[in-house]
């Protein structure tokens, strides 16, 4: 691919993101996340209903009466039911208004969150601020897989430390120097990573993601810096994300990917 096909292809990827992140019920609709264990009458500020831990522990028990307001499956929901995991605010059963309660689970631990189209973050939202396209931040990458996954305790966006499951290293090199990186793996096999390097906290968010992608049969894959993205928590506090494990924060700057919202 040309470098001016690459640079086309960057801007419509940043179009996309920011078209995300404005959404409805994009990241910057998230007004909160509360966790039942801090909840001990099960109650949501400005949220009806009663969320508590189901009793075997496997969901979220929600009562409501029909005053309440809420719905469920788009419908007007009383009584008791228990809730999973929602895989987002999309698919999420619970409605209260045009507000989306979401059901997740953490390590055990169970949550809702709330997304409101109304959000103040999202009223304010006026773009992503990003480094130039530099094509010298496209570099080849090696995946090397660990034996097994493993799992490193990481702090979080919320001052808790958490495991991070990690599937093995992203080796590249850069100006002669091999550097390696720990990635985590989702189900289809794409990798990510949370990475910090001489910009972050100064020029760029505190931190990064890197989503590369899945490797081929040898492992091979390219890894674009200038692709390195904000994480959910720069759009909104209320989100859990880990800060970067031991060996992810890069000796220099990369000057390349995003860098901070932009806000009216």
């Amino acid at each position: 691919m040309s470098t001016s096909d690459a640079r086309q292809r960057w801007k419509e990827w940043r179009e996309e993101r920011a078209e995300a992140a404005s959404a409805p019920y994009g990241p910057l609709s998230l007004t909160g996340t509360y966790w039942l264990s801090e909840l001990p009458e099960g109650r949501i500020p400005a949220t009806p209903g009663r969320w508590t831990e189901a009793p075997d522990g496997a969901g979220v028990l929600l009562t409501a009466s029909a005053g309440d307001g809420l719905t469920l499956d788009g419908r007007p929901f009383e009584g008791a039911t228990v809730l999973t995991a929602d895989a987002g605010p999309g698919p999420a059963r619970v409605a209260h208004g045009e507000r989306k309660l979401v059901v997740l689970c953490r390590e055990g631990q169970w949550a809702v969150r709330v997304f409101d189209p109304a959000a103040p973050g999202r009223r304010a939202f006026a773009g992503i601020d990003a480094f130039k396209y530099d094509a010298s931040w496209v570099l080849p990458g090696v995946f090397h897989p660990y034996d097994r996954d493993r799992t490193v305790a990481v702090e979080n966006a919320d001052g808790r430390t958490r495991g991070l499951g990690v599937a093995g290293e992203l080796a590249f090199v850069k100006d002669g120097e091999e550097y390696a990186l720990r990635v985590s793996a989702e189900a289809d096999g794409s990798l990510w990573a949370v990475i910090a390097d001489g910009t972050s906290g100064a020029s760029s968010y505190r931190f990064r993601f890197l989503k590369p992608g899945v490797p081929d049969a040898e492992g091979r894959l390219t890894v674009d810096f200038n692709r390195a993205l904000l994480p959910p928590c720069a759009f909104a506090e209320h989100f859990i994300c880990p800060f970067p494990p031991p060996g992810n924060r890069l000796p220099f700057d990369v000057p390349a990917g995003e860098r901070n919202l932009l806000a009216h």
